[in-house]
């Protein structure tokens, strides 16, 4: 680092340390105060952009005013100034100097990485992609630290914890402790966070949880067994007395998405304290994948109105994989994201079981210099419509080409079938070729030609 750049760095330290001083005083007041800093530090014009538009919304948005007061109002101090400095800081700005230096290598460090420490889970959910796994199938401790570490030094500041159940190796809260300037998301189903974790996870400051429901009592404990739903509404109680922020994640199925996105159920995750709700389509993926569970092509379209209209009218966010897929360019799996399961084989993300690289025993930043990721990267956008962004469901014929092309291997049998499986892939091109007539229509009256969501189509 030379010396001009030094300096800047120090600045841009300091300025956030300001803001974070601001939250710790009183932040329902000095919103403006914050955001005037926060363009302070910004280093790209495209970041620029994102405040801006962001800021223009906080203050033309009653309900995005009241949400993002909710959340200065009720989070502890402490989580609040780890969600400002881990994500907003360190992952979204200060991490961009870091991550653009593989460029030169012929790679791209992604934004976001999702790490499996194990498979193993408490429960049998139906259709989960985790099967029957046991301890010895789980990363070992030192390889988990030493994956985060090498995440930390290319600028990953944001790793969601998957599984399994994040929460079935305790020795996570080790990790999450080490690395206090990272943020971490663990999806978990609730079950194993006791008023003892809670506190833990209030001390660490840097722990999002997201809580998985697929509705409320009946459909949730309909795949995840008798009792869990309870358990989870428990958890939300002791996680909101402590101020910790949490949110939710759903499956969507073509059987609960009336009730996942219903005012009902939202009206109770807010009063719960959840801030968030991640949707997310049923994938024919894990133990006995199944195509019909998946949505239907009105209701698949139905989430995205869905979850747009919740955003104006709650303060809550929804965030829909697919439907949002528009405001970051289509798929960005590979790109911005990507998955290292508990064999540590470097998946594009969660859902597509295939991989070239395992960093058992190599750096992980080997895997972004794959041809497997850079073949990906060129790819996208895989349609032009970016309602239709995925490789696996939409645009079928683009991972049997890439799986061909680079050699990658399925590191799950419900993958194989995806390219090997006559049957199985025509149901898949089926399902493909039925969604796009309505995904171009849907494309045509509500997205522009560039893309940009027209607000007042809805």
């Amino acid at each position: 680092m030379n010396f001009i750049d030094n300096i800047q760095k120090n600045i841009r330290e300091a300025l956030v340390n300001n803001a974070v001083e601001l939250l710790d005083k009183d932040p329902e007041k000095n919103v403006e105060k914050i955001f005037s800093l926060v363009r302070k530090t910004i280093k790209y014009p495209d970041e620029k952009a994102r405040i801006d538009f962001v800021y223009s919304f906080y203050k033309e948005n009653e309900i995005t005013q009241k949400y993002v007061q909710s959340i200065l109002r009720s989070t502890d101090k402490n989580c609040l100034k780890k969600f400002f400095t881990n994500f907003f800081a360190n992952a979204v700005w200060f991490g961009k100097d870091q991550r653009e230096k593989l460029n030169d290598e012929g790679g791209q460090v992604p934004l976001i990485m999702l790490l499996s420490p194990s498979m193993r889970c408490n429960l049998k959910c139906t259709g989960c992609y985790a099967g029957n796994y046991s301890k010895k199938d789980d990363i070992a401790r030192e390889e988990v630290d030493r994956l985060v570490k090498e995440a930390r030094e290319l600028g990953i500041y944001y790793i969601i914890i998957l599984g399994g159940e994040p929460f079935i190796n305790e020795y996570m809260l080790d990790i999450y402790e080490k690395y206090n300037d990272v943020m971490f998301t663990p999806f978990s189903n609730g079950t194993m966070i006791t008023e003892k974790v809670a506190d833990r996870i209030k001390k660490l400051g840097n722990v999002i949880p997201m809580l998985s429901l697929e509705g409320f009592e009946e459909d949730t404990d309909g795949r995840r067994g008798k009792g869990v739903f309870k358990k989870v509404m428990n958890v939300m109680d002791m996680l909101k007395e402590r101020g910790i922020l949490f949110g939710v994640s759903s499956a969507t199925t073509r059987n609960n998405i009336n009730t996942v996105t219903s005012d009902e159920f939202i009206d109770m995750l807010i009063e719960k304290g959840s801030k968030m709700s991640w949707y997310f389509l049923y994938m024919p993926v894990g133990e006995n994948p199944s195509v019909k569970d998946m949505l239907t092509p009105d209701q698949r379209l139905y989430l995205g109105e869905r979850t747009r209209k919740l955003r104006t009218e709650k303060p809550y966010f929804t965030l829909d994989f697919f439907n949002d897929a528009p405001y970051v360019g289509g798929c960005i799996a590979g790109k911005y994201f990507c998955h290292i399961n508990s064999k540590e084989d470097v998946e594009p993300c969660i859902f597509a079981h295939f991989a070239t690289c395992n960093v058992k025993d190599k750096p992980l930043k080997e895997a972004f210099k794959t041809e497997y990721f850079k073949e990906l990267r060129n790819r996208q956008p895989y349609n032009r419509n970016l309602l239709l962004p995925c490789m696996m469901i939409d645009n079928t014929q683009v991972i049997r080409e890439v799986v061909e092309k680079t050699g990658a291997y399925p590191t799950h049998p419900s993958a194989a079938r995806m390219i090997e499986d006559p049957e199985f892939m025509y149901e898949l091109d089926k399902l493909s070729e039925g969604f796009k007539p309505e995904a171009a229509k849907a494309w045509k009256e509500v997205f522009d030609e560039k893309g940009n969501y027209d607000m007042s189509k809805v």
